[in-house]
């Protein structure tokens, strides 16, 4: 295998911010320089071992002669396994480009790997002071809403204890409004007394003044079963009376 053709910039590893709880910080864009300081024009491709966590632009190109690139490396915002944080590395590949070769992806396809030229660089992860990315998993965002979810029964306690303390009030508002409904009943239930007193004096007058002589309403007769009829009038109004009264004083104390 050649020795790489292009100078790399940094040298040996890449460093990359992560904050306290093990995450990569958003936006820390990390970069690395590919210099050609041959005569040849150099193909390139950039390669890592955690590609779902890495987004690099660009990731491969041409490099004409005495030309230089800058590759940008942003993490993306995922949790750093304490167990992976020795293994992401980063890799160049590089090839001089057979002449009359135009077709970039057609030279990569047909190269053979005694042409490549790799060149690798370890990642380095830079944690606030005080945070500790260990191999113990403290720093695991689970562990995290772990804690949150066990500290939950403990914040809820206070409400639930504010709840039983509102039961006596509730009680107490209960009673006020059952009292005021029988102070009601009991005003309706006089009223429906004075009201049945007035209706059977109006009765016994009407019983009275019908049945005096028994001739009150003879000119309008025309027969003895008529005229016999007449003195039942006022019982049948006494009788519909009564169970109309009946009816309203059970509405309202059924």
């Amino acid at each position: 295998m050649p020795n790489q053709v292009l100078t790399i910039e940094p040298q040996n590893e890449l460093r990359f911010k992560v904050d306290s709880a093990g995450l990569f910080e958003q936006g820390c864009t990390t970069y690395m320089r590919l210099i050609n300081p041959s005569t040849d024009t150099v193909l390139f491709k950039i390669k890592t071992t955690a590609p779902k966590k890495y987004c690099v632009r660009p990731n491969s190109g041409v490099l004409e002669p005495n030309s230089k690139v800058e590759i940008a490396i942003t993490p993306q915002p995922v949790y750093v396994d304490p167990n992976e944080k020795h293994k992401h590395k980063f890799m160049v590949q590089s090839v001089i480009a057979p002449e009359g070769k135009t077709n970039i992806d057609q030279v990569w396809k047909e190269i053979s790997s005694d042409q490549l030229m790799d060149y690798k660089l370890k990642c380095v992860f830079d944690a606030p002071r005080g945070a500790n990315l260990n191999d113990s998993g403290d720093n695991d965002p689970q562990n995290e809403v772990t804690k949150k979810r066990v500290a939950v029964p403990e914040e809820t306690k206070p409400v639930t204890k504010t709840s039983t303390l509102s039961k006596p009030e509730n009680a107490e508002n209960d009673l006020q409004w059952a009292n005021l409904e029988v102070s009601l009943l009991r005003e309706e239930e006089s009223k429906l007394r004075q009201e049945n007193l007035q209706l059977k004096e109006e009765l016994l007058r009407l019983c009275q003044a019908a049945g005096g002589d028994g001739r009150m309403n003879r000119p309008h007769s025309y027969g003895p079963e008529k005229s016999a009829q007449v003195p039942l009038m006022p019982w049948i109004a006494v009788a519909v009376g009564m169970a109309f009264l009946g009816i309203i004083i059970g509405k309202y104390f059924m």
